[in-house]
């Protein structure tokens, strides 16, 4: 028997989630099986959870799109029992039961060995947001964007992925300007290196096909209308990477940006990014991260907390990254 969350689909206001123990045949198929030690609580995961969005897929499921542990077992010669591993993505959490849970088994082209340098509990630290965080960059980089080319522009910035993209540009020489709604947080995002914090409401507003162009690049994690005004807003050649919907999926912008300045938009997909890519962009992490820094944004959960904080979560009450001690 193990521990995990678990949603079942009811025909009430949106799924129920409860801690129950189930039978190790319970768990779907998979030439690998994991004994989960540390998992993470991403936005997507909330909204699972609470039912808030439709991100499940298949019921019942085991939430959780992050997790790391040791193996069990494997008929895989890709690993052994005893190998520490870690898993983000792959439709986990959504489609395949996730990491939420004292257990996981999964096919064995979805995990990775554990990255040199990082332990188990700071792969989750960054999770899937320090991950896409990391995607980020390493376009901005790939585009050609430089530190010295102006500021860069980070929005949500005190959410994971935003709080990672900050602490990641920073130390890479980028002059950071974080981008939130919650003002009061303006000492945490210049601790993880933002030069400047501006309020999310100044780009909230319906913006004109082209603004002022201030911005060299940016992280957009919002959508929406606030990715509209970031667009307008960027220098010529200049890059923005969009990597959330927080702020809505619509996109109410022209191609002014595009045809008149020569703006690049990168979308950023973490779910389904080939293998080669995440070990390149895990390295990456394992020599850029202030492992300090990480800590000091970093809250620790049991898995008996995640259901409270994933409504906290939602509700903007939460910065940095929710890490989940499964015993």
């Amino acid at each position: 028997m193990f521990e995990a969350l678990y949603l079942e689909k009811t025909d009430r206001n949106g799924p129920t989630a409860t801690l129950r123990h189930l039978p190790e045949s319970a768990l779907p198929e998979g030439d690998v099986t994991v004994r989960v030690h540390w998992s993470g609580l991403n936005y997507k995961d909330a909204l699972a959870i609470t039912g808030r969005g439709p991100v499940v897929r298949a019921w019942p499921m085991v939430p959780g799109i992050d997790f790391a542990g040791v193996v069990e077992q494997s008929t895989s010669p890709a690993f052994s029992a005893g190998q520490e591993v870690m898993l983000n993505g792959w439709g986990v959490g959504e489609k395949h039961w996730g990491g939420l849970a004292q257990k996981a088994r999964v096919p064995h082209d979805w995990l990775l060995p554990l990255p040199t340098g990082l332990s188990a509990q700071q792969v989750m630290a960054l999770g899937t947001a320090g991950f896409t965080a990391m995607l980020c960059v390493q376009a901005l980089v790939r585009e050609g964007v430089e530190p010295h080319d102006g500021p860069v522009l980070v929005t949500g910035a005190t959410g994971g992925v935003g709080s990672v993209a900050v602490m990641l540009l920073a130390k890479m020489g980028y002059e950071v300007v974080a981008v939130t709604g919650r003002l009061e947080e303006q000492p945490y995002l210049q601790k993880l290196g933002a030069a400047d914090v501006l309020a999310r409401s100044h780009f909230e507003m319906p913006s004109r096909p082209l603004e002022n162009a201030r911005w060299a690049g940016a992280v957009d994690v919002v959508g929406g209308q606030v990715l509209a005004s970031v667009c307008a807003a960027i220098k010529p050649r200049g890059v923005v990477t969009a990597c959330g919907l927080a702020g809505g999926m619509d996109f109410p912008a022209t191609v002014a940006p595009f045809i008149l300045r020569g703006v690049t938009l990168v979308g950023i997909d973490s779910v389904m990014c080939p293998q080669n890519v995440r070990q390149q962009a895990w390295a990456r992490l394992a020599t850029l991260v202030d492992k300090d820094l990480l800590e000091g944004m970093t809250r620790i959960l049991p898995l008996s907390g995640v259901l409270n904080a994933a409504t906290d979560l939602l509700d903007g009450k939460i910065k940095g990254r929710l890490v989940v001690e499964i015993p």
